[in-house]
């Protein structure tokens, strides 16, 4: 293995990192070359919006490893590397300086980018997206106590960047085109129980309004809206989604499906390039459906399987989604695909802790979206998870019921 080229990995975050670590955990002896275009070492996403807006924790601290790992484990990590172009017959990644990195196998982690306002006024300054530790510092600067915060987006990163604006005492309207928060990640009934929490908190949130323009001179002062509202604010944050970084794929002729596609062992149409992460598309067995996914989980679980199959494991993927929010006290944890429900069951496991059951239209669990205390949902969305990996056939009844134990019903009929 020593005299052949490097495994490269384009993308230094969560799954180009972590795919780094588990090449050498699974035996992997030649070079390992890792290449990240921002100026910080990876790492971790995740706190950006919680943590490290609340002055919780540095960014430094979000380092997935410290500099003795990548010296210690023989990784060539290179920041600031930005690649060019990929050269597929000759197998090798071009930079942007003109130098050459030959590859055995490559794997393409590139994440993805926010996607912008598109409107008049979204260039001024005090508008902001929220992907990368500067990101975070400056908007963690702009959320100081009295100013008003105007987020565009009542997604995820949307609803917990309102939540961390509001315990830092600033006043916060949430401005989302769609008619509910959340569409496109859990049922209607789990997205208007997190949008009453934020109200109760004081958060403005409007739906199935536009925004018309930004206002400002140089900076942002206002945000004009499609039902001719003018509301004034200090500044803008937008988290309207985000688009996978294909554009080096696409360029050296890898196929494009939402996404990077790749098979369900995450090799592209090219059997010596992979990709991982947000980045790509990918066919799930227990969805019977080609997805993409945008979390933490994901990149981890991606990064370990990519990694073997680098090294012709042969090993397929399909492993149950599962992500997490942390918005005010509540946690919110999700497994499967709730988005994929046509009927929801909802059992109560605490004073305000809810489960929500996501069932498709044959009965089978699909997803699970636990609110609420993390020790009165942790433990059944945990089961869930188990669930939705049998592809069981439940009876909402039975799931509704909070005293009827879950973990029996791992021997109900699967389809």
């Amino acid at each position: 293995m020593k005299n052949r080229p490097a495994m490269v990995i384009v993308g230094a975050g969560q799954s180009g990192a972590r795919a780094a670590h588990a090449l050498r955990d699974n035996g992997w002896d030649g070079e390992i070359t890792l290449l990240g275009n921002e100026s910080v070492a990876p790492y971790d996403r995740p706190p950006l919006s919680k943590a490290v807006l609340l002055g919780q924790k540095t960014t430094a601290q979000c380092a997935l490893y410290d500099e003795a790992f990548y010296r210690d484990q023989r990784i060539d990590l290179r920041i600031d590397a930005c690649v060019q172009h990929i050269d597929r017959a000759a197998r090798q990644v071009v930079l942007k300086d003109g130098l050459a990195v030959q590859y055995h196998r490559l794997l393409i982690a590139t994440g993805a980018e926010p996607r912008k306002l598109t409107v008049p006024g979204a260039t001024l300054a005090g508008v902001h997206y929220l992907r990368t530790v500067a990101d975070a510092a400056l908007i963690a600067d702009e959320l100081q106590p009295g100013r008003k915060i105007a987020i565009v987006g009542a997604g995820f990163i949307g609803l917990e960047i309102a939540a961390t604006a509001i315990t830092r005492g600033c006043e916060v309207v949430v401005i989302e085109a769609a008619s509910r928060a959340l569409m496109r990640a859990v049922p209607e009934v789990v997205a208007a129980y997190l949008v009453e929490r934020h109200r109760q908190m004081g958060v403005d949130i409007r739906f199935a309004v536009q925004v018309d323009r930004i206002v400002g001179e140089r900076r942002a002062s206002g945000v004009k809206l499609s039902d001719g509202t003018l509301l004034a604010c200090d500044c803008v944050i937008a988290g309207i989604g985000v688009k996978p970084r294909t554009e080096l794929a696409e360029a050296a002729g890898i196929d494009v499906a939402d996404g990077i596609a790749v098979d369900d062992t995450l090799r592209t149409n090219d059997p010596h390039i992979f990709a991982a992460g947000d980045v790509c598309s990918f066919p799930h067995r227990l969805f019977r459906r080609r997805i993409r996914l945008e979390c933490w989980k994901n990149a981890e679980d991606h990064a370990r399987i990519v990694a073997r199959n680098m090294l012709d494991r042969g090993e397929t993927y399909s492993e149950v989604p599962w992500f997490w929010s942390d918005q005010y006290d509540m946690t919110i944890q999700i497994a499967g695909m709730p988005a994929f429900a046509v009927t929801t069951a909802v059992r109560g496991t605490g004073t305000t802790s809810r489960i929500f059951f996501a069932l498709d239209r044959d009965g089978v669990l699909v997803g699970a979206s636990g609110v609420g205390n993390a020790s009165e949902i942790a433990k059944d969305v945990r089961v869930a998870q188990a669930l939705i990996a049998r592809r069981t056939v439940i009876e909402p009844a039975l799931l509704a019921d909070r005293h009827v134990k879950l973990k029996p019903l791992l021997t109900a009929e699967a389809l």
